[in-house]
């Protein structure tokens, strides 16, 4: 009888959890100063570099970030590069690296390919109406720079957009806002699995 009350308590959230891989974030009106700026964020065509105070504080994040996710990309190189275009992209975009990277363990599970249920692509799970409001039809979202540089622009536009309130901005980047459960996702698998301290 245990089992079943726990399992009638525990069964919800894992539906959630697997439904809040989806990533259905809502298409909404921009103002023509945020629909420039959005533009400007996503028309970078730099080459992606590790963005560290030394060379040597990069190379020990990239080892360390690369041990971890060795286990879901194997192929050390597309590894490395992927490594890189997130750091960059976070960087450029005023964000933690690691909060990306737990934020694609959740919504795409470090999958290039994925595709939601609500039509949402690659890593960071970007939603196709986003191109058709702020880029170009040749920008393709399963291209793994373009996808991180929508993500990280997206999930910072709505972090202004909410004064800073990373749950708030979160929920809205998965289309859940006002649900909790997306967020402490999130922000549990960024803490508990990417968390990182430079030890020089």
């Amino acid at each position: 009888m245990r089992w079943l009350t726990t399992l009638l308590l525990v069964w919800p959230l894992l539906v959630w959890s697997m439904l809040s891989q989806a990533g259905a974030q809502i298409e909404e009106p921009l103002s023509a100063s945020v629909r420039a700026g959005l533009q400007k964020a996503v028309s970078d065509s730099a080459p992606p570099k590790l963005m560290f105070d030394s060379e040597a504080e990069g190379q020990r994040w990239l080892a360390e970030m690369s041990l971890r996710l060795q286990k879901q990309i194997p192929d050390a190189d597309f590894r490395r590069n992927f490594l890189i275009a997130v750091q960059y992209e976070a960087k450029r975009a005023g964000l933690d690296p690691q909060l990306v990277l737990g934020l694609i363990q959740v919504e795409s599970g470090f999958k290039k390919y994925a595709i939601s249920s609500a039509g949402a692509r690659g890593f960071m799970q970007v939603m196709p109406f986003w191109v058709r409001s702020i880029g170009t039809p040749d920008q393709d979202l399963f291209h793994l720079r373009i996808n991180l540089r929508y993500g990280c622009t997206i999930l910072r536009h709505y972090l202004d957009l909410e004064q800073g309130n990373l749950f708030r901005a979160l929920s809205r980047y998965n289309g859940s806002l006002a649900q909790p459960q997306y967020p402490n996702m999130v922000v549990a698998a960024w803490h508990h699995h990417w968390a990182y301290v430079n030890t020089k």
